[in-house]
């Protein structure tokens, strides 16, 4: 069976999604040895680390502030629906460009017999506050399930979840009145969590990665301390500033820190 890494790379004002994506590449291969595949509307340098380049438009216009940049910058997020049809493997690992790989864990779950997979439950690696309420979504809190690793099979199941979000991104203010959702913008995160209810006929039972997706966010300051080594500062509760060092895959949310290190180390 083929295996291989797929991320959407769709870049803007400030954020070069596509350096990001190599960058991830270049770890995947040290880590877990698959291919990767970029989807992309720019044209990528030669040099750069993917097997394989799958031109697309971007969809899903949206403006978006990061806390960590000084202006809103335009957000193309309604391309990952398509994983499935763009994918050119039998199974494959949706990753975010801004998902640090930093170990062979994500190896697990390709040796799972699911045909499905993503993170139900994310957390701040700081706990410097609490990020229980960002796995909950809309007016009925709704548990949250994370797009930002998808693991899937070609199989009947994983389609319905991914023609399931297509209908939700194509009728997203439908499903965000429907959901309480207040704010306008569509997320990948909320079509996962509303399709893998309706395939699952809303009952909640159904499978996910076995571990936590950890998370850095904003307000922390990222950097890198060596070579699958980040270093976090924060600041408690009590105003004291704290630091940890991380050795471990982990979401960035700050999308310029990221950028930064990448900008060094490339």
């Amino acid at each position: 069976m083929t295996t291989g890494v797929l991320i959407f790379a769709f870049n803007n004002q400030h954020i070069d999604y596509l350096a990001m994506s190599n960058w991830s590449a270049k770890n995947i291969r040290r880590h877990l040895n698959l291919p990767v595949a970029v989807v992309t509307d720019i044209v990528v340098p030669s040099h750069y680390y993917f097997e394989q380049t799958i031109y697309a438009s971007p969809v899903g216009m949206h403006t978006r502030k990061f806390e960590d940049l000084p202006d809103s910058v335009t957000w193309y997020n309604g391309n990952r629906v398509d994983a499935y049809t763009l994918s050119p493997w039998a199974q494959t690992l949706v990753l975010d460009a801004d998902y640090v790989v930093a170990s062979n864990q994500l190896q697990s779950i390709l040796d799972t017999t699911h045909d499905f997979l993503a993170h139900n439950t994310a957390y701040d690696v700081t706990n410097h506050p609490s990020f229980n309420d960002h796995n909950f979504f809309g007016q009925h809190r709704m548990p949250m399930w994370w797009a930002t690793v998808m693991m899937f099979r070609r199989s009947q199941y994983a389609k319905l979840i991914f023609e399931s979000m297509q209908m939700i991104r194509n009728n997203w203010e439908h499903y965000r009145l429907l959901y309480g959702i207040t704010r306008s913008i569509y997320r990948n995160d909320f079509a996962l969590s509303i399709a893998l209810g309706i395939v699952n006929g809303h009952t909640l039972n159904y499978a996910s990665i076995p571990w936590n997706l950890a998370t850095v966010t904003h307000d922390q300051k990222l950097t890198q301390a060596g070579q699958d080594q980040y270093r976090i500062d924060f600041v408690t509760q009590n105003k004291k500033p704290r630091w940890i060092k991380l050795t471990q895959d982990f979401h960035a949310m700050g999308k310029g820190q990221l950028g930064d290190i990448i900008a060094s180390y490339s």
